[in-house]
């Protein structure tokens, strides 16, 4: 790799490069989606208000303004996101190896595909039974007018995070591709993941009741059981590579810590 000898100075110089891209290209995809910005602002108030006829309230000066700038700048950056990534790559690929940098860019795709998966469950799953019981909690004694700026951040919110969710088994495959992690070391916590899943769904959902909660607890651990089937792929991928080359450092570092671990620790 040629760009392993770049002193600190070349590699700064790099740094501030792709990031002048990226907020370029994020600038540009921005101000293309002002000029969609109803569209995607209908898009968004179709989960809590499509067919009611209702709209929400907004009960600052500035806040509908906010609102706008805010969804186009959140749709530029979803239309960014494979610059981000492909830039983010591009940047560590000299302290990684060949193999290492071709799982990265082969992993790209699902990557996007999975966030994209989340998101989509997020909207025409979650967020119809979530905002409806939501909307309908104590209605007949309080009158509910939705403000915009609080609807738009609560189903942002959502959307992401399930996003970030359905990336689990991407990420599980990564590493068992890479010999960071195992199988068997993934399965010795799949009681405490499904511990977490629903901590996780009570931090994510806006909601106390069971039902919606369930509905971001169960997605979360099919996830790490979609992951853990793909670790065991991963790994047996990983198993057929040949020659081997050698791991960056944080690699070694982690893959033996790992491999500790799944031997018992120091107690096992």
């Amino acid at each position: 790799m040629a760009e392993s000898g770049m002193t600190l100075r070349e590699h700064l110089d790099e740094l501030r490069r792709r990031l002048m891209f990226v907020v370029a290209f994020l600038l540009v995809a921005t101000i293309v989606a002002f000029f969609f910005r109803d569209p995607v602002l209908r898009f968004l108030l179709e989960p809590g208000f499509g067919g009611s006829g209702e709209k929400p309230i907004a009960t600052e000066v500035l806040e509908t303004i906010s609102v706008t700038f805010k969804v186009t700048l959140l749709a530029g950056l979803a239309a960014s996101l494979p610059v981000i990534l492909y830039q983010v790559i591009m940047f560590a690929s000299p302290g990684l190896t060949a193999r290492e940098r071709r799982y990265l860019f082969l992993l790209l795709p699902g990557v996007l595909t999975a966030f994209g998966a989340g998101v989509a469950f997020a909207y025409y799953v979650l967020l119809p039974p979530a905002l409806n019981f939501l909307f309908l909690f104590q209605g007949d004694v309080v009158d509910i007018q939705p403000r915009v700026a609080s609807y738009i951040n609560l189903i942002t919110t959502l959307m992401f995070w399930m996003g970030v969710v359905f990336e689990i088994p991407i990420v599980m495959f990564g590493l068992a591709r890479l010999g960071v992690v195992t199988p068997r070391w993934l399965g010795r916590f799949r009681r405490l993941a499904v511990v977490l899943a629903f901590v996780a769904a009570a931090m994510i959902t806006p909601t106390f009741d069971p039902v919606n909660q369930t509905l971001v607890a169960v997605p979360i651990i099919v996830m790490y059981e979609a992951g853990i089937l793909l670790a065991r792929l991963g790994q047996r991928l990983r198993g057929r590579g040949q020659p081997r080359e050698p791991k960056t450092p944080l690699v070694r570092r982690v893959g033996r810590r790992l491999r500790f671990w799944d031997r018992g620790g120091a107690g096992g």
